[in-house]
């Protein structure tokens, strides 16, 4: 792994814990969590392609 993918990776799983925890507090719905993580994947997979 490169740099850059280790940075984005990281950037994915702290962003995915942040949703994880906000979901868990009920400060968002399932949906809204699921399109976060969603935007996060598109996020990372397309840092990592690059």
């Amino acid at each position: 792994m490169t740099d850059d993918t280790d940075e984005a990776v990281a950037a994915f799983l702290d962003a995915a814990d942040t949703v994880y925890e906000e979901y868990d507090k009920g400060y968002m719905n399932a949906d809204v969590a699921l399109s976060q993580l969603e935007s996060r994947i598109d996020t990372l997979r397309d840092a990592v392609e690059e």
